[in-house]
């Protein structure tokens, strides 16, 4: 299920999420570039890239060496989100929030939109950090940050429709589905996902070392357990966003401004 475009007119020029997507598109390529033709040299230097700006649980908790880092731990919840696994990693979350984020960034503003999503990335770094804070494992990506995008979206435009590329097997065909069943349909991919990889979309190795005597209170398994699980499924699920999505600027106005747009 590959979606297209949606029905709801765009308001205004969506600057905000192209920046974003300029950037994360260009982070991509930066983190490419060092691996050259795959050398030593080359993953070593991706590896310390991501662990010195990708999300370490445990180097905000204190419960695994830090060393001496270029920022502050603290920042890399903002910049851990510009940071991808993968081509598919980052194709799908740009792709999410280039059709969804110009209609929600038309809605709240440039500078509102903006503002909702940090704060988004916000909150599901927060929850990762919280539900498995020994996690010595770098977490990456903007999945939480989108995830908020889409949630503001299924509470601005409920009846919305999506132009989508449905492929099954040699089945191809373009049709309009509901938004609502086409974001239900990420947030269950993105879920399943977590569950296989324990929220993590780095190598296992790529990690701190812990504390020598410090016994944490949520230490992961091997496999992520069931704390990296949980982290995952908070920052994916929607319903948690418009707990914070009020407090950016009223939620009961901009939806009364998106049903006079699309009526």
């Amino acid at each position: 299920m590959f979606p297209l475009k949606d029905d709801v007119p765009t308001l205004t020029a969506p600057w905000v999420t192209v920046g974003l997507i300029t950037v994360n598109v260009a982070v991509f390529f930066y983190q490419v570039s060092l691996q050259g033709l795959g050398s030593a040299e080359g993953v070593r230097a991706t590896r310390d890239l991501v662990l010195e700006f990708g999300l370490v649980p445990c180097r905000l908790t204190g419960f695994c060496e830090a060393g001496e880092p270029l920022l502050p731990p603290v920042l890399t919840v903002l910049t851990s989100m510009f940071l991808h696994g993968g081509l598919l990693h980052l194709g799908g979350n740009m792709l999410y929030l280039w059709i969804f984020g110009n209609n929600v960034e038309g809605t709240l503003g440039h500078g509102r939109f903006a503002l909702f999503y940090l704060a988004s990335g916000v909150v599901a770094a927060s929850a990762q950090t919280a539900l498995s804070a020994a996690s010595p494992i770098p977490v990456i990506g903007a999945s939480g940050a989108v995830s908020g995008v889409l949630g503001a979206y299924l509470l601005l435009f409920p009846r919305a429709n999506v132009l989508t590329l449905l492929v099954v097997g040699f089945f191809v065909r373009v049709v309009r589905i509901p938004a609502v069943v086409v974001l239900g349909f990420w947030f269950v991919v993105q879920f399943v996902s977590g569950l296989k990889r324990g929220g993590r979309v780095v190598r296992p190795s790529w990690r701190l070392p812990v504390r020598d005597g410090v016994t944490p209170p949520l230490a992961p398994s091997e496999s992520g357990g069931k704390w990296s699980e949980a982290a995952f499924l908070v920052s994916s699920a929607p319903p948690f966003f418009p707990l914070y999505f009020s407090m950016l600027g009223g939620l009961s106005a901009a939806r009364s401004v998106s049903s006079e747009n699309t009526q």
